[in-house]
C-alpha cells in the first residue's frame, strides 16, 4: 500500500543463511540447549544482532511448554512496602530471564484465589505470593502450589503449604524493645494490626513476649487495627490517656499516623514519647521527626524467592513423595532515627551519630 514499508519477520533461516550454518545450528545456539562451537556461536548471535533477529516468544512457550512467566499477587499495593519489594523481584527475575505478571488482591482472600487462578490459567511458570490471611489465604495456596512452584513472601500460611521467606519479625521486635529499654523507655504501648496475616500476628505476639520486661502492664497496653496511616491516628485517640513513653507500631504506616496525631495533640516527639515503627518504607526517613524503625532486607528477600523458586521443581515432574517445604527467615536491622532519642539522658550504646 502506498505510503506504508513493510517489514519482513526475520527467521532463523535468515540467520542461518547470513550465519553460514543450520537452521538447527542456529536454533541451539540462541536456546542454548546443546553445546555448539565458539566460533560457530559467535557468527551465529552476530547474525542474528545484524539482522535484529528476535525469538518469538508465543512458538518458544508452546514449543517448551514454558511461559518464561511468574505471577506475583499482592494484597494492597497502596502499602509502600510492596513496591519496593516488586521492583527487587522484577531485577531478581529479569535476570534470570523471566518476566512478573502482577495482581492486587486488594486485601481480600476471595479475590485473591480469584487472581491466582487467573494467572494459573495464563499458564505462568511460577508464582509469588504475599498472601492476605494466614488461615483464609491457605486453601487457594495449597492447591496452587500443587500445580506449579509457589514461595510465598513476607507472610505465611501456615506449616506444611508453600515455601517461604520473609524477616524474623520476632528479632525485630526484639530490637525495639531493647533500644528502647536502653534509652529509658518504661511504659510502651503496641499499635497493630487485627486478623491472622503473619506479619501481623508474629509482631504483635513478639511485643507481648517482651515488653513485659519493661513494665509488667506494657503487654496488655496494645490495640489493633489494620496496617494503614488513618488507623495510626485513631490508635493514639484510644492509647494517649494512659499516657506511654513510647508507642511501638507494626508497621510504618500505623506509626506515621501515630505521629501526626500525637504532634496534633501537642505531644512532644521523642521527649515525652518515642515513635518506633517496621519495615523501613522511604516515607519514614521523611516523617517528621524521622523515624526509628526495623529495615526489612527487601533485596534478600527477593533474591531468596528467586532461589527458592529456581529449586523448586514443577509438580507434575516430582516422582513420588512432595519435596518438603523450606522456610527462610532473614536477619532484620535497626534503623535508629530521632522519633526515639533518649529519654531523661539516657542513650543507646549501640547507636551511633
Amino acid at each position: 500500500m502506498e505510503g506504508h514499508t513493510v517489514v519482513a519477520e526475520v527467521t532463523l533461516r535468515d540467520v542461518a543463511r547470513a550465519a553460514g550454518c543450520s537452521v538447527a545450528t542456529v536454533s541451539r545456539v540462541l536456546a542454548g540447549t546443546r553445546p555448539v562451537g565458539a566460533e560457530t556461536a559467535r557468527a551465529v548471535r552476530a547474525a542474528a544482532d545484524r539482522l535484529g533477529y528476535r525469538p518469538n516468544e508465543v512458538a518458544r512457550a508452546l514449543r517448551s511448554r514454558s511461559t518464561g512467566t511468574v505471577g506475583l499477587v499482592l494484597p494492597q499495593i497502596t502499602n509502600p512496602f510492596f513496591p519496593s519489594l516488586v521492583r527487587e523481584l522484577e531485577h531478581a527475575l529479569h535476570a534470570e530471564g523471566r518476566a512478573v505478571l502482577l495482581a492486587d488482591c486488594d486485601d481480600d482472600p476471595a479475590t485473591e484465589a480469584t487472581r491466582i487462578a487467573a494467572l494459573l490459567d495464563r499458564r505462568v511458570d511460577a508464582l509469588l505470593l504475599i498472601p492476605v490471611d494466614e488461615r483464609r489465604s491457605r486453601d487457594a495456596v495449597a492447591t496452587a502450589a500443587a500445580r506449579v512452584p509457589l514461595v510465598l513472601l513476607d507472610r505465611g500460611c501456615g506449616p506444611g503449604v508453600a515455601d517461604s521467606v520473609a524477616v524474623d519479625n520476632a528479632a525485630g521486635m526484639a530490637l525495639v524493645l531493647d533500644h528502647l529499654a536502653a534509652t529509658g523507655r518504661r511504659r510502651p504501648c503496641f499499635i497493630g494490626a487485627a486478623g491472622t496475616a503473619s506479619a501481623a500476628v508474629e509482631r504483635h505476639a513478639a511485643y507481648v513476649a517482651g515488653a513485659a520486661v519493661l513494665d509488667p502492664a506494657a503487654p496488655r497496653r496494645t490495640v489493633l487495627g489494620d496496617f494503614s496511616v488513618e488507623w495510626g491516628r485513631a490508635a493514639v485517640d484510644r492509647i494517649w490517656p494512659a499516657r506511654p513513653d513510647a508507642v511501638v507500631c507494626a508497621n510504618d504506616l500505623i506509626a506515621a499516623g501515630a505521629l501526626q496525631r500525637l504532634r496534633q495533640l501537642g505531644a512532644d516527639v521523642p521527649g515525652e514519647v518515642a515513635v518506633t515503627g517496621f519495615d523501613d518504607v522511604p516515607l519514614a526517613g521523611l516523617a517528621d521527626p524521622a523515624l526509628t524503625t526495623v529495615r526489612q532486607p527487601v533485596a534478600e528477600l527477593a533474591a531468596e524467592a528467586a532461589r527458592l523458586l529456581a529449586h523448586r521443581p514443577a509438580a507434575p515432574s516430582i516422582p513420588g513423595p512432595r519435596r518438603p517445604v523450606r522456610t527462610v527467615r532473614l536477619a532484620p536491622e535497626l534503623v535508629v532515627r530521632g522519633s526515639s532519642a533518649p529519654a531523661g539522658g539516657a542513650e543507646d550504646p549501640r547507636t551511633t551519630p
